[in-house]
């Protein structure tokens, strides 16, 4: 487990050394992490990369060398330093779970601790939910169009560095994909790895068919051959064929042919009634090659003959989107036992932020097990699932829907309680199973690659007033 104590923004540590010398460092803080609309990329983002969350604040901590380096840099008094030397967390984390869809506004972690610590925590884990949570959408955009057929991930070579490369694999799990190129990932999580092998093989070899025969002979039960080294239907498949009747008569079944450049459509269709003509109606046809899911759909719409789709560089890279737009802000203060709620206050609308120390519920209707709405209320809030709940969007007020026979879901988990881990994460395949549920639960409509539907993620009639207060309040230049 690494130390990523010190992976954070100067100013962290700038601002901790001031409530330090403020005598504010026991003040306890209520903090919330969530994310900004995605424009026009997707209303939805699957929360990923808890689990690393989890290791980083059980290993928070400076360690003697951390704190040698922090004296170099002569801007920080020794009494400050002493006392990070006996730094850890203290404080209380409610998340939600990996795998589960969320959206714009609603918060995916709280952390309540001495403000010292929360404030720390800030840069890393925005770090690290934001770059998982970005590539575990992307992932599920990709599997959506793929439309059950399966995906991997194939984008190593193409990560901004081993760290993006082990762990965005991972997300890509998180969001739906079957497997993986990455060896690593596969070993640490516990996921599958596959592949097959490159043109670099085939080229190595006198001819096509040789490379093909010397494969199968090591791998005569999971022979899987790239046929688009020199022409593919002229000499790939026919070659791949050939060598598929030789491990027949062994006893043995080809696994299939993967395609990775051309006119992917049109190869397919040809080399699909090549093999079926040739006896070998069960062999996958893989594809890849700078795929991504408008690519994907596009071919599906073109009647693709396509089984698996491997997909690299525009899912790793998560090409049209490249950051979340995750943030971490302060919703709430406690003084003399008492919760103070805190807001920022935007020219922006979108960044005027929700105050208190807040919940979100999944709205769920009890006939179809469908999503009606998330409702964001302040903690201590109690929905009573026995009456109608009527709810309003928190801008155009007069938009309004009364939901009957539902149940409300909190999302947000007990993480931390006192300091102390409460929650064991689960297996990637339980995440991914997670996954696939709470999609279930949402609308086709949520999910369209092209001008999905806006999910209705609303705001308790309490906190909505509590918000409307503050901000007059702030009008007025009398906001605490």
């Amino acid at each position: 487990m690494r130390n990523l104590t010190m992976m954070t923004d100067l100013y962290q540590l700038t601002m901790m050394n001031g409530y330090f010398k403020h005598g504010m460092k026991d003040n306890i803080a209520v903090f919330d992490l969530f994310f900004r609309p995605l424009m026009n990329h997707s209303v939805y983002a699957i929360m990923a990369g808890l689990e690393q969350a989890i290791e980083y604040v059980e290993n928070l901590h400076f360690s003697e060398e951390d704190i040698d380096y922090l004296r170099s840099l002569n801007i920080f008094g020794e009494d400050f330093l002493e006392y990070l030397k006996d730094f850890k967390f203290t404080g209380e984390i409610y998340a939600v779970e990996e795998g589960t869809p969320v959206f714009p506004r609603e918060p995916l972690i709280r952390v309540k601790a001495p403000i010292m610590q929360a404030q720390l925590m800030e840069t890393a884990l925005l770090n690290i939910i934001n770059h998982q949570t970005l590539i575990a959408t992307k992932a599920s955009k990709v599997v959506t169009a793929a439309e059950g057929k399966r995906v991997l991930e194939f984008g190593l070579r193409r990560a901004q560095g081993p760290d993006a490369g082990i762990y965005g694999a991972r997300a890509a799990m998180v969001g739906g994909c079957d497997g993986t190129s990455n060896v690593l990932t596969g070993q640490l999580f516990d996921v599958s790895v596959g592949g097959t092998h490159a043109h670099s093989w085939v080229m190595s070899f006198p001819d096509e068919l040789s490379a093909f025969r010397a494969y199968a002979d090591m791998y005569p039960s999971g022979c899987l051959l790239l046929v688009d080294t020199y022409n593919t239907l002229k000499s790939g498949v026919p070659n791949a064929i050939t060598v598929f009747k030789e491990l027949r008569e062994k006893g043995y079944e080809p696994v299939g042919i993967r395609l990775d450049s051309g006119d992917l459509a049109y190869l397919s269709k040809k080399a699909r009634k090549m093999l079926d003509e040739a006896g070998f109606e069960n062999a996958k046809i893989f594809a890849s090659g700078d795929l991504d899911e408008k690519v994907i759909w596009d071919l599906k719409m073109q009647g693709a003959k396509l089984d698996v789709y491997g997909v690299g560089t525009k899912l790793i890279t998560s090409d049209d989107m490249p950051a979340l737009g995750g943030v971490y802000k302060l919703a709430a203060e406690i003084v003399n036992g008492e919760m103070i709620p805190k807001i920022k206050v935007s020219e922006n609308p979108i960044k005027v932020t929700n105050p208190g120390y807040k919940q979100v519920y999944r709205l769920i209707s009890k006939e179809d097990n469908k999503a009606y709405a998330d409702l964001i209320t302040l903690d201590e809030e109690v929905i009573d699932q026995t009456q109608p709940l009527t709810i309003f969007d928190p801008v155009d007020t007069w938009k309004k829907m009364t939901i009957e026979n539902f149940y409300a879901v909190p999302l947000l988990k007990p993480i931390f309680i006192d300091g102390k881990k409460v929650y064991e994460s689960p297996s990637i395949k339980d995440i991914q199973k997670n996954y696939f549920a709470q999609m279930d639960i949402l609308w086709d409509e949520y999910k369209r690659l092209t001008r999905p539907h806006v999910y209705k993620v609303d705001l308790s009639q309490k906190l909505y007033d509590l918000k409307r207060t503050l901000l007059e309040n702030a009008s007025k230049g009398d906001i605490k």
